[in-house]
């Protein structure tokens, strides 16, 4: 896809709306350097510089796309802890859109902790509790998507596996979205599984397309467009989900896109340097249903969110990608044809 063509597509973002929907969390990070091993126990002791506190789960998906997109909502499950009101706050100040969004007082807000020691990772530690709303809270819940679906352009279903996502929430506002004509992803978590069926898009990575498939897991091949079992996997989802395109990350190695009636695309990396993997997922999802917002083809979509991937792993941290990154990572790339 040429620069022309990528503009083209983006300056369509900033009128859609797009709500996100899933687990929602507070990444931390504690930024440190190791200065020397404990004398209680043979580990090292982080003498630490800074903390950064992002959006994390289903409210990084939400912060990747107010990348581009004027008008963004997430609904999802906050505590009223101190970590919650700390969420709310790094929400609002990106002018993300969490009026529909669940409090509760008896749940405790997820934080994932990462500590970082000259640019490597040495520990995570998560605080969470597997919690799901209330059969009146998913009441209210599909009323607020249902009144608010005729402006709604896309939704996207995070799940990390936390009980935010049910079957039964899920599929409700599915039926309506796509009564209504509206475009619907999900991202998805084995663990935990959901019935995904109807959606437009599903993008699990390789480990949860083998899960999910029944698949014996086996070592990818080293070149990814032969990886056979990955496209057995692949057309094997395409069947049960009966969704219209199924995009599996690779982690390293890129994208492949399936569809019905056509042959398995394999995108290639595009990533010269990998810093932190953390998110990089949530800006696939992203990308990938805002490129098919914006009138993209699949292909295109897939390819816009390759390179937003690309870029987010070059950055430490929960990162996201900007407009200006994303077209600089294209014409990087053209440079180089």
């Amino acid at each position: 896809m040429n620069l022309i063509r990528l503009q083209e597509i983006l300056e369509r973002a900033p009128a859609k709306r797009i709500l996100v929907i899933g687990d929602l969390m507070l990444d931390e990070f504690v930024w440190g350097k190791v200065g020397r091993i404990s004398p209680e126990a043979p580990v090292p002791v982080i003498e630490v510089t800074g903390e950064s506190f992002y959006p994390g789960g289903a409210a990084n998906v939400a912060r990747n796309l107010r990348e581009f997109v004027d008008r963004v909502a997430v609904i999802g499950l906050f505590g009223k802890d101190r970590s919650g009101q700390q969420l709310r706050e790094l929400l609002a100040e990106q002018k993300i859109d969490i009026s529909n969004a669940v409090e509760d007082e008896t749940f405790h807000t997820i934080v994932k902790t990462r500590i970082i020691a000259r640019h490597q990772q040495v520990v995570r530690v998560d605080r969470e509790q597997f919690a799901g709303p209330s059969p009146e809270q998913v009441g209210e819940i599909v009323a607020a998507v249902r009144k608010n679906l005729p402006k709604t352009d896309a939704i996207i279903f995070e799940h990390y596996g936390k009980g935010f996502l049910t079957t039964e929430l899920v599929s409700q506002i599915a039926c309506d979205a796509r009564a209504a004509g509206k475009i619907v992803a999900a991202d998805p978590n084995p663990r935990h599984s959901v019935d995904w069926r109807g959606m437009t898009v599903v993008k699990p990575n390789r480990t949860e397309a083998f899960l999910e498939a029944g698949t014996p897991w086996r070592d990818p091949d080293e070149s990814p467009s032969e990886d056979v079992e990955l496209r057995r996997a692949g057309q094997a989802l395409l069947k049960k989900w009966e969704t219209k395109y199924l995009l599996v990350t690779l982690g390293e190695h890129g994208m492949m896109l399936f569809q019905e009636n056509e042959a398995p695309h394999y995108i290639p990396t595009k990533a010269r340097q990998v810093f932190d993997v953390s998110g990089a997922g949530d800006t696939a999802i992203a990308l990938f249903t805002l490129g098919l917002v914006c009138e993209a083809t699949p292909v295109e979509a897939a390819e816009i969110a390759n390179h937003g991937s690309a870029v987010v792993v070059s950055k430490l941290g929960t990162a996201t990608v900007t407009k200006e990154e994303l077209l600089t990572s294209f014409r990087g790339d053209s440079a180089s044809d």
